[in-house]
């Protein structure tokens, strides 16, 4: 019998001891979730406006409902507006927040009002805030003095100064108008008169012609005759590229003689003039890189082809007979 009797006591001790470890696992979590309700002002005068705000404070990741507030708190204290729910993290400790729902409220009677607890619907269960007082006063009169008529207008002399003085732009800006148009007056009798410029446009020289020109330049020189047959084919090869680049509009320079020869594929030229061309191309190529050493009837066959190639591929527009019997743009 005494082993059954301490065996029923260590039962009791063991429930014991479990329900409260529940109860106070239950208190703890509980106590994670707190609302709260408080008003700015707890008095007000009739007409004013104060905030009533609803708190949680919470863990981050738990969900509370608030209440929905309609038009009134209580009887005679209305809802001016309601204000979007504002939330703010604890500083010390991220995993917590505090969301706060505001409320403007206001009364238009005279009295003491409570405004009741609110219901939060949470995981922990429903939480209520506490009840509060809010005041109304009405507005003191000193009903020991006597009623009095309204007063009367005090008159008071308003002078020429007085209007100017508050409404100074009315008197500065005509004046400021009047003192520019008197100055544009002057500067107009004044201002020496702009004799006309006459611009000369000196005419566009024609590709073909400055090509000629510096061909017959590279003749005159005698370069492969003192010895300078390489210079003599850089200068007749510059001459024709920049010839081809004005008169045709394609890039000659830093192009080699195959890749020009490319770009004339597009443009109006007879065959035989672009079997002409890149001769004298390909001869010009030959000297400058291969040292390549032409007889010289070959270097005066040159001079001569490439003076017929500029002047049998030249644009005419219009033919006007010049000096050396040449027909020109």
């Amino acid at each position: 019998m005494k082993e059954k009797g301490d065996k029923m006591k260590k039962k009791f001790f063991n429930y014991t001891l479990l329900l409260f470890f529940i109860c106070v696992s239950v208190n703890v979590k509980a106590q994670n979730i707190q609302v709260e309700a408080k008003l700015q002002q707890y008095s007000i005068r009739i007409g004013d406006q104060t905030r009533f705000f609803l708190s949680v404070h919470q863990p981050v990741k738990e969900h509370v409902n608030f209440p929905k507030i309609a038009d009134t708190l209580t009887g005679k204290v209305q809802v001016v507006n309601a204000n979007k729910p504002d939330t703010a993290f604890d500083p010390n400790d991220k995993s917590k927040a505090t969301i706060t729902q505001s409320y403007i409220i206001t009364s238009f009677d005279a009295g003491t009002y409570t405004i009741p607890s609110y219901s939060f619907g949470s995981s922990e269960g429903v939480l209520k805030s506490d009840d509060l007082m809010l005041q109304v006063q009405s507005v003191k009169v000193d009903t020991t003095k006597g009623i009095y008529d309204i007063r009367q207008p005090i008159y008071v002399s308003y002078t020429f100064v007085d209007w100017a003085k508050d409404n100074w732009y009315w008197v500065l800006i005509p004046f400021l108008v009047v003192f520019a148009i008197a100055g544009l007056i002057v500067y107009f009798k004044t201002r020496p008169k702009l004799q006309p410029v006459v611009k000369f446009v000196q005419p566009l020289v024609p590709p073909h012609i400055i090509a000629l020109g510096k061909l017959n330049e590279i003749q005159s020189k005698k370069l492969w005759q003192q010895e300078q047959t390489k210079q003599y084919y850089i200068e007749l090869s510059d001459v024709l590229r920049e010839y081809l680049e004005n008169r045709y509009s394609i890039k000659t320079q830093e192009k080699t003689t195959d890749e020009i020869l490319i770009e004339l594929r597009r443009v109006e030229m007879t065959d035989n003039n672009k079997q002409v061309l890149k001769e004298l191309l390909t001869l010009a190529d030959l000297v400058k890189f291969a040292k390549e050493k032409p007889l010289p009837v070959e270097n005066e066959q040159c001079m001569d082809h490439a003076i017929n190639f500029v002047k049998e591929t030249q644009q005419v527009a219009s033919k006007s007979v010049t000096e050396g019997g040449e027909a020109n743009v």
